[in-house]
């Protein structure tokens, strides 16, 4: 399922009084202009070493500040 159709799923279940929300939101963004460029080398050189270093897998928050030292 496409993300438009995914939006407009989402959409259909909102409130009315919700609608208002979204529509404005989506105005803004409609209304925003910007730029998209295509990615340079190193973009590209990061976005493989993310690939090779990333399993898609997250970690619990837990663990994480457990790692950095944080106490939760």
């Amino acid at each position: 399922m496409s993300e438009k159709e995914q939006l407009k799923q989402i959409i259909d279940r909102l409130p009315d009084y919700k609608l208002a929300y979204v529509a404005n939101l989506i105005m803004g963004i409609e209304k925003t202009n910007i730029e998209e460029i295509e990615p340079d080398e190193w973009d590209l050189e990061m976005i493989e070493h993310a690939k090779k270093i990333n399993d898609g897998h997250g970690i619990p928050i837990e663990t994480l500040a457990s790692e950095l030292g944080v106490k939760l």
